[in-house]
């Protein structure tokens, strides 16, 4: 097998025209330059170099080698540069995904930071709920998963198990009662779920309509869920315009609200964790540890506390 001292050593001996030359420029002795090249004739199975006095000749085979270790450390010298480069985060790639809601608010700061504290890292960045990004981590096709877990499930919630997974733990985000202004219960501080159990209900993804089913089923009720959109911008809307009332995380209310529309803290309380999964190994990727930082340093700047969200039309 050929090393890549043996491949400098041949490029050496084929530019200087001598081992002691050859040595002189690498730093190397002269014996030792000499026992190289003959450790590498053992390797290959054949001369490399005719040697006459202190002159030395390539032979054909020599030749050969030192035309292609030219080629070969050039690009494991770049190689090498690039990799320190990754390493130093003077550049690097991370794929992230990342469930719709969060790409509002959590998302773009932590991007800026990325692209304010390390510029030459780039972040891809595309939208999926929990379940695909999680199975894109799991493919390779993405490094960093923004996902969700409602009160008593994980982040595979039976679709695909954490283990050896590294999930870290981003912020607490509570959940609002969002009701049209003009409802009878738009006047009360705190809403309890059982009140709304004749109401019409909006639900939203998937895992957001399992965790509104669980609320209810613990209130002693089934919701009559009229419509479902996984868009809160619609679901707003279709609270606005009377047509049922919705369970609004506050992440989603930090960035988007509408006329109309007032939102009330629930009772019992109730709220989402928001974390960021990836892999043991991926993590120890320095570009991949600035963006985790990134997002954590976002969910902390991130003011979750209740406000409520009270428009009126033309006001």
């Amino acid at each position: 097998m050929l090393d890549v001292a043996g491949l400098r050593v041949m490029r050496a001996v084929a530019a200087e025209g001598s081992f002691t030359a050859a040595a002189r420029s690498l730093g190397y002795t002269q014996p030792a330059v000499s026992q190289m090249v003959r450790r590498l004739e053992q390797r290959v199975g054949t001369v490399l170099v005719e040697r006459n006095g202190r002159a030395v000749r390539l032979t054909e085979a020599g030749e050969v080698l030192a035309r292609h270790s030219v080629s070969v450390l050039a690009a494991l010298d770049n190689a090498e540069s690039e990799v320190a480069a990754i390493a130093g985060l003077e550049s690097g790639r991370v794929r992230l995904m990342a469930f719709p809601s969060s790409s509002a608010t959590l998302v773009p700061t932590a991007l800026a930071r990325v692209k304010t504290e390390h510029p030459g890292v780039t972040v891809t960045f595309s939208e999926a709920e929990p379940p695909e990004s999680l199975a894109a981590l799991r493919e390779g096709t993405c490094d960093l998963a923004v996902a969700f877990t409602w009160e008593g499930t994980d982040a595979g919630r039976g679709e695909d198990d954490l283990e050896g997974l590294e999930v870290i733990d981003l912020l607490s985000d509570p959940v609002s009662v969002a009701l049209p202004v003009d409802h009878p219960l738009a006047a009360h501080d705190v809403i309890h779920i059982k009140q709304l159990a004749e109401e019409p209900w909006i639900a939203g993804c998937p895992r957001c309509r399992g965790h509104l089913l669980a609320l209810s089923d613990l209130a002693g009720f089934r919701p009559d869920v009229s419509f479902e959109t996984e868009d809160y911008v619609a679901v707003l809307g279709l609270v606005a315009a009377g047509l049922g009332v919705a369970l609004v995380p506050q992440l989603i209310l930090a960035s988007i609200s509408h006329p109309g529309v007032r939102t009330i803290p629930l009772s019992p309380a109730s709220s989402r964790s928001v974390q960021v999964v990836t892999t043991p190994d991926l993590l120890r990727v320095p570009a991949v540890r600035a963006t985790v930082d990134a997002l954590c340093a976002s969910a902390r700047d991130l003011d979750l506390t209740h406000h409520s969200v009270s428009v009126a039309t033309g006001g």
